[in-house]
């Protein structure tokens, strides 16, 4: 009698660092779970978001496309790319598709795919009438439109513990509808099923307990390059230090401690859903992979959030856990630690290969358990002077700024946090030139007419340091979301 096929479980988070894992060595954040769940399989330790901000990174981890092939390089509304996707592809080989969280995708309600979709679009309202599957659970539960009536936002870093019951808040929302979602299956089909956790982006409101958990722990405090307050920095840190939210070190301290919270509340959450796939006898025939769209720099080197191309933006966890049979023979393993590098549009052609379907043509990524690896790693984010990019290898990353057509190099084996800047050390120019040719390959057409002279890089005109200035919509502060606001 044939093996039944794998069902597959990919979850992905938002915000969520590389390095905040205890199993990546982390002195202060607990993630028992996904601690375990490495050590059942694989860690991938050079992980990257190939355009770390939400739109696109979620655009590319359902695709298999890089930023330049689906079109977008910064967060912005408009179709998705006329490929099949991770979901529809699974979907036409007979698997039933199920989402539940964050989709990012236009129309929001659109199924890119899935057979089914309980959407949470953290308040975001981007077309009048839309429904929130979210929003319509608290208001079942005598909630409506309470969803930020703490008064916390979802583009700061404000933090306080959430003010509703338990059961209400989205973590744990989320991780019951999977668990439902996977009772409720078709059990003549195997599953795709895509846990889709809003958090730890903001707004940073977890639960009252494990903010506790973390009151006798020590955080540790942010570290700072050497390159971050010097006079020459290009002018893109210098936007971001600029533009940086003034926190002193203890405010620091404790919206770090509600960030790790956030991270713990779902990592003890993955296991209402583990534990159902364990009772419902399918646990031993699920892939798993756990990733994050992005990370967040969270005070290093004077930034938060993301969209740079350091690693605690767009170093991102992958962790890979296969069936039974493929931890057996080795096809997956356990144990095991890869440094080789890995992106989001590899998530695709992975699962679908260990699954045993073929990969679509247009997938630009590779299997992360193959023999076949990338040599390089490209980067991306914005257009224009905003605009930043990395070429990175097994052991240099460089990162340029068009804007005043300067460099940063950093050597990722001796100095994992990117304190020290080496793009001024002549002992350095070959390895600068070398990434710096690659990269110019690697630009699309739109770069190259506008970066690259006679096939060398020349950049944009610099320009002055930015000047903050006043923030009069709060960061997109939300209201009450009852009766639900129109774009109008």
């Amino acid at each position: 009698m044939a093996e039944p096929r794998p069902n597959v479980l990919l979850i992905c988070t938002d915000h969520w660092p590389a390095n905040l894992l205890g199993c990546a060595g982390h002195p202060a954040v607990q993630t028992p779970t996904l601690d375990q769940l490495a050590t059942n399989g694989v860690q991938f330790t050079n992980a990257y978001s190939e355009c770390p901000v939400c739109v696109p990174a979620r655009r590319t981890l359902m695709t298999g496309l890089t930023p330049y092939s689906h079109g977008m390089l910064q967060n912005a509304h408009a179709p998705m790319p006329d490929v099949p996707t991770i979901a529809q592809t699974f979907h036409d080989h007979g698997y039933q598709a199920s989402v539940v969280g964050k989709l990012h995708v236009q129309p929001q309600r659109q199924r890119i795919g899935f057979d089914e979709v309980l959407l949470d679009e953290e308040g975001r309202i981007m077309e009048d009438g839309l429904v929130d599957d979210y929003e319509l659970y608290l208001a079942d539960h005598g909630h409506a439109g309470e969803r930020f009536s703490g008064g916390m936002c979802n583009n700061n870093y404000m933090w306080r513990p959430w003010h509703l019951d338990e059961h209400l808040h989205v973590t744990n929302w989320a991780a019951q509808q999977m668990a439902r979602q996977i009772r409720r299956r078709d059990p003549l089909r195997p599953g795709f099923w895509y846990l889709s956790f809003s958090h730890p982006h903001p707004p940073l409101a977890p639960l009252q307990s494990y903010l506790d958990m973390y009151r006798d722990i020590d955080v540790p405090e942010p570290f700072v390059g050497d390159w971050v307050d010097a006079e020459d920095r290009p002018y893109k840190v210098t936007e971001y230090v600029t533009k940086r939210p003034n926190f002193n070190a203890e405010q620091t301290r404790l919206i770090r401690r509600a960030f790790y919270a956030l991270c713990t509340q779902i990592d003890h959450q993955l296991r209402v859903v583990l534990g159902t796939l364990r009772e419902e006898k399918l646990l031993e025939n699920t892939i798993i992979c756990f990733t994050a769209d992005h990370g967040d720099m969270l005070g290093n080197h004077h930034m938060w959030a993301k969209q740079h191309m350091y690693e605690g933006s767009n170093n991102v966890p992958m962790l890979l856990m296969g069936t039974q049979q493929q931890m057996a023979d080795g096809c997956v393993g356990h144990g095991r630690i890869y440094d080789r590098l890995v992106a989001l549009r590899d998530v695709m052609p992975t699962l679908l290969s260990l699954a045993g379907l073929p990969v679509p043509d247009h997938c630009e990524g590779l299997p992360m358990v193959g023999n076949t690896t990338h040599e390089h790693m490209f980067g991306c984010f914005g257009r224009e002077h905003g605009a930043t990019r990395m070429m990175r290898d097994q052991q240099h990353k460089l990162i340029y700024h068009p804007c005043g057509n300067r460099f940063q190099l950093f050597d990722m084996l001796a100095d994992p946090c990117e304190m020290n800047d080496l793009s001024g050390s002549t002992a350095h120019d070959q390895v600068i030139a070398q990434l710096s040719a690659r990269l110019v390959d690697a630009l699309d057409d739109h770069d190259r007419a506008d970066w690259v002279t006679d096939g060398k890089l020349t950049g944009l005109p610099d320009r002055p340091a930015p000047q903050p200035g006043p923030d009069r919509g709060f960061n997109g502060q939300r209201g009450t979301h009852f009766p639900p606001p129109t774009r109008k």
